[in-house]
């Protein structure tokens, strides 16, 4: 399992993104990301530039909840080049959007609500949205697991994992400790984010620095 690390703090884009990023360059980390609020397009487009000719992986994940909202940030996607969009639920309009671009779409299944968002749906209900979004030909799908109000979150990746395809189940928001990376690690998880842990050095405790913070999740992320 591989984690992308998130130049955010409480779904924004932080201001120092671009003074950040390099100093995690070095750890043989290739996926990283933003939200669409935070900073202005100049900085964003920065990040994902830096990302890119870094080698990496960019993503960017859609905080806006409107619809006219959602398109505008996947809009905005397609002009950063960013690789990989994460949320929205306006599947089929959002990949209108992004027809004839290199960005792969990973919409968020259930019902994400307010800012920091939350997940409302059952298990059944959001594993019917993977399965829908898996016949449109989405890349994959973003599960806010452990922002569900009712579901168990280690249900939920369990169960969409069973009807997504390989490489496509990205679970994000609040997986901060080394418990729920091992436990989304076991219920099939292909890859998730996290933004405040490591920035805010909460997930090694005593560890003040954000670049060892992220060198030990890297670590346990990929741990057998």
């Amino acid at each position: 399992m591989e984690f992308a690390l998130f130049l955010t703090r409480n779904d924004k884009t932080v201001a120092d993104c671009l003074d950040l990023f390099p100093q995690f360059q070095s750890l043989g980390l290739r996926h990283f990301g933003f939200k669409d609020v935070g900073v202005e397009h100049a900085t964003l487009q920065g990040l994902a530039d830096a990302i890119d000719a870094a080698g990496g992986l960019s993503y960017m994940e859609i905080v806006s909840a409107s619809k006219d909202d959602c398109l505008r940030s996947a809009e905005l996607a397609a002009q950063l080049g960013v690789k990989r969009l994460l949320g929205g639920t306006h599947v089929e309009e959002i990949q209108a959007v992004l027809a004839g671009t290199a960005t792969q779409y990973f919409p968020a299944a259930g019902k994400p609500l307010g800012h920091p968002v939350r997940l409302e749906g059952s298990v059944q209900q959001i594993v019917d949205d993977c399965k829908r979004f898996m016949d449109l030909g989405c890349a994959g799908v973003d599960l806010l697991a452990y922002r569900a109000t009712g579901a168990d979150p280690l249900e939920l990746v369990a169960a969409a994992r069973d009807v997504i395809v390989p490489g496509g189940l990205i679970v994000s928001g609040s997986i901060g400790t080394l418990e729920r990376i091992r436990a989304i690690r076991a219920a099939g998880a292909d890859l998730f984010t996290v933004g405040n842990a490591v920035l805010d050095c909460t997930y090694v405790p005593g560890e003040t620095s954000a670049v060892e913070q992220a060198r030990a999740m890297l670590r346990d992320s990929r741990a057998s």
